[in-house]
Parts: structure tokens; sequence; C-alpha cells
């Protein structure tokens, strides 16, 4: 249990939360979300105490212990692996230190017995003897064979030390772990290893992420930071962004008869339950839900941005046809001899090396030639292209406002009451269109990316990460528009529920330039793939 009682904190002039009073309590997940910017990190940075609040105070239980998800990924550079795992537990890493040292002495001593018998016994109640052996379970689970365990860190990939960061963090049963972006660089065996552990984990946990899959899965609750205030509500991230869009119209619906809202809420919750899966989290989650009362869902005041993509002329059946294609750079092979037909109602996802499926994506824009093969894009078809590095289109730009940059994309005739309302629909409003391009964030240049390709009415989008930068409410804005999307798709992405709420076709890069090609839902084709791994 972690209790915050008024705390506030401000950054000069901006406040970040102002009296915030929750509390978080065992068996529950707490999902931490906001707008970019909001503060969430920093409010997971009080709880851990790296940050002290200008007002306020965080407290625990007594002796429980509390655990993060460390994000300085050389910090444990000479200390081996399982080694580094077990340091997430301080007092049970420092009796092990201390007790080693003792046993290691030439001349030891009665008061060097008294010392290690003291140890020994705090050792047995921690676990310890259990300790390598749990270590190494999680870094399994994780996907860190045993082969690694004794190597130092800084032997390991990028990836793979998240992997053992992460580990670290969960060894010893804390009583209160704080995870930010857990899935970053995670594959997807280890998010699925992740989520089964959260989900059965006892005590509390509090996370940030962007995953909203993964906050779907593990959630029981969310916790929403907006305007300085911290309002936590029962259920996933799902429950929450429907509840809060139910809230708003009934909100706008003030003639509607009560009881009609009630039915309305009672069937909306129904629904929620009904999809609870049956994990044990999920099953506590679908009690909670059932409790729930009109007054209890409030509409949100987060701000989505408007994305509608409008096709300017029907696709025909002849959409895209690629033969022998091979496209290579510096020696590496990133596709070979590969043949493939897209149909007009195709929403394809492409999976495998980040690499080659950029290079791909590139080659079918039209940026670069292949090496071998052939592209021909049918003649009704117009695409536009959402490049994973936007940069060049920001960098060096000599126009001086974010309307003047619209413009140079835009037909002739648009107004500049036209491109002002275009931007104002991405969030872009009053005096933000004056903002000089290169000043942008990285969310911002997406933002302005996807006016921009939304002005060309292409009736085939080619995307490379799209949401990448992203906050959770462009996030979910950009799947809709997507979903609601006429044409024809190519994308790439690391988001779940962006995929399986998207796609309906499946190309794999495999490591050797061939694909595999499958007219399935991702959901459906990972039930394949494992499938196929069994048998074989």
């Amino acid at each position: 249990m972690i209790q915050v009682s008024n705390v506030s904190l401000r950054f000069g002039d901006r406040k970040l939360f102002e009296d915030v009073n929750i509390k978080f309590t065992p068996g529950n997940c707490y999902g931490l979300i906001g707008a970019n910017g909001a503060g969430k990190s920093t409010f997971l940075k009080i709880l851990s105490g790296e940050l002290e609040p200008q007002s306020g105070n965080v407290s625990m239980g007594p002796d429980e212990r509390l655990a993060v998800l460390k994000q300085d990924h050389f910090q444990y550079e000479e200390n081996e692996v399982l080694e580094t795992v077990i340091m997430g537990h301080k007092r049970l890493f420092e009796v092990m230190t201390e007790k080693n040292a003792i046993y290691m002495k030439e001349d030891f001593s009665d008061e060097d017995g008294m010392r290690a018998a003291e140890l020994e016994g705090e050792f047995a109640e921690m676990n310890g003897w259990e300790a390598e052996t749990d270590a190494s379970i999680l870094l399994q689970g994780l996907g860190i064979p045993e082969s690694m365990h004794h190597v130092k860190m800084k032997e390991l990939s990028g990836s793979d030390k998240v992997k053992v960061l992460l580990a670290q963090a969960l060894f010893g049963k804390p009583d209160v772990l704080l995870l930010d972006e857990p899935t970053n660089h995670l594959d997807l065996k280890a998010i699925q290893w992740l989520e089964e552990f959260l989900i059965n984990f006892e005590n509390t946990v509090i996370v940030v992420s962007h995953d909203r899959h993964f906050l779907n899965k593990v959630c029981t609750h969310i916790a929403d930071l907006d305007f300085s205030k911290i309002q936590v509500y029962v259920g996933n991230y799902d429950f929450w962004y429907e509840s809060s869009q139910l809230a708003a119209r009934m909100a706008s619906e003030q003639n509607k008869k009560k009881e009609e809202k009630v039915k309305e809420l009672q069937a909306f919750i129904a629904r929620f339950s009904a999809n609870a899966s049956k994990s044990k989290q999920a099953t506590s989650r679908k009690k909670m839900l059932e409790k729930i009362e009109l007054d209890d869902i409030k509409p949100s005041s987060r701000r989505y941005p408007y994305v509608n993509f409008q096709i300017g002329r029907e696709i025909g059946n002849d959409v895209l046809q690629i033969k022998d294609l091979t496209i290579t750079e510096e020696g590496q092979t990133y596709v070979k001899d590969i043949n493939f037909t897209m149909n007009k109602d195709d929403k394809i996802i492409l999976l495998g090396n980040p690499l080659a499926k950029s290079a791909l994506l590139d080659v079918l824009a039209g940026e670069r030639e292949p090496d071998a093969g052939s592209y021909k894009w049918g003649v009704t078809t117009s695409q536009a292209y959402f490049p994973q590095d936007n940069s060049e289109f920001f960098e060096g730009t000599n126009q001086p406002t974010l309307v003047d940059w619209l413009r140079q994309y835009s037909p002739e005739d648009q107004t500049e009451t036209f491109l002002r309302g275009f931007l104002g629909r991405m969030l872009f409003s009053g005096e933000e269109v004056k903002k000089k391009p290169s000043v942008l964030s990285g969310g911002e240049k997406v933002r302005c990316m996807l006016s921009k390709m939304m002005l060309t009415n292409a009736n085939v989008l080619l995307l490379d990460e799209p949401t990448n930068h992203l906050d959770l409410e462009s996030i979910q804005a950009l799947n809709n528009g997507l979903i609601a999307f006429k044409g024809a798709m190519i994308f790439t992405s690391h988001d779940h529920q962006f995929i399986q709420t998207i796609a309906n076709r499946v190309i794999e890069i495999k490591d050797d330039g061939s694909i595999l090609d499958k007219q399935l839902t991702y959901d459906e084709y990972l039930e394949w793939r494992d499938a196929q791994g069994v048998a074989n």
C-alpha cells in the first residue's frame, strides 16, 4: 500500500500537481495516464522518493519495500546479470555481500561467527536461499537464457539490458512496484510473460505505458492525471476511454430521462464485464465494474485530434503488383525475390526486421530503387507516405509558421482559414499555428505529418511506425481514423491493439529476406504461429 497525501509540485510557473490525495492498495494494478508532459514520470519519481514534492507526503506501510524500473541502462556494467537482478532487493543483497565477505576471511573469529549467524537468520527470513533460482526464473521468463546469467552487463545488447533491469524491479516480490514504460524494447514473448506476471502479482503496481493492449490486460484501475489532479477509476484503459465518451454523450443529452441513462450504463458495464478474461485480476475487475453507478463516470477533459482520411477516388481492383523484388544495403539483404499482390480491401501489417520493413516502404513510396525485381501501382491508386524519420520535412525549412508549412502541401485554392481550421482539428489552436516547424516536439511533428497526408486524399496509405512519439489520446484518434479509412494500407507498428484493430492481412519479412503472407488478423496470426511452433 502507498498513500499520497496533499502532494503538490510546481516547476517555475507551471503547476504539475495540486493537493493530490490517493491510496494505492494491494492486489490492484493502476495505469497512470495523462497527456505528454502532464507529469506521469515525475509523479512516479515522487512516489519513489527520487523527487521531493513542495508540499504533502508519500507514505507506505511499516517494513514495506518499493521497487522501481531503472532507466539508466549503463549503471551496472561491471556486475554479472544474475547479481544485477538480486540487487533489486537492496537489503537481501547487502546481507549476501556481508555474509560472503565474512566467510572469505582467513582469520575467522568468534565475533565473525556470531555476526554470520545473525545474517544467516535474516537471509533465511528473506528467502535468500531461493534468490538465485527466483532471479533465474525471472530472467528466463523475459527471454534471457541461463547461459547469459553470469556474463557482465556490459556484454549485453541494449534490449537485453532492459530485460535485466525489469527483472531487477520484479525480483523479491516488492510491496509496491513502479514501472515506467516497461514494454519498451521488449519482444512479444517478453511482453506476454510480463502481462501474466502482473496479472498474478498480489501487491501494488503503478504503471505508465503508451501500450493500450498492455494496460487493458494488466490494469484493474486507471489513474487519470489531468488539470494537476489525479482521479482514479475502476477498470482498464478501454473501459475508462469508453466510459468517458459515454459520459460526454450523456452530458450533451441533458433532456434524456435518467432511467434511459441508467439502462445505457448497465448495458455498457455488462458488455465490458462479459469480455473479461478468466484471469484472477480480470474477475476482480468484473466485480468492481458491476458496482459502478451513474454518477461514478465522468466525461474526460482530454482533447483528441480529429483524424479522418478521406479518399479522393474510389480504388480499383488493381492496386499493387510486386514481382521478384530484392532490396539490399551495405551487403545485407533486406528482402529477396519477394512476390505478392495487394487487394483493394487489404490493410497489411508488416512484421519482422525493422530495417527491412522501412526499406520496403521506402521503395514502394518511390524514395529509393530496388536492387532487383519490380513493383507496379494500379492506375486508380494514389499513395501517401508516413516515413519513420520525418526530420527532413522540418529541419532547415524556410517556412516561418505551421500555416505556411502546411500550405505547401495543400491544394492552391485552400484559404488560410481552412488551413488554420485543419491545424485546429489536430490540436494546434490559437497562437500555436504560428510556431516555427523546426521547434516542434516529436508528437507535434507526427500530427503535422498526418495533416499533410490527409490533405492528399490518397486511397493508399503507407505508414512506418506512425504511433511513435504520440500520446494515448492521439494514438486512439489515429487508431479510430484508420479503422474508418476506406482505402488500402500497408503499415508497421509495435502497438498490439493498433495492429489488431486495423490489419486484416499479415506479411512477415523473415531473416533470409523471404516473406510469410497470411490473410489473418494479428491475433489469429499469433495463434497460428504458436500452433505451428508446437507442431514443429
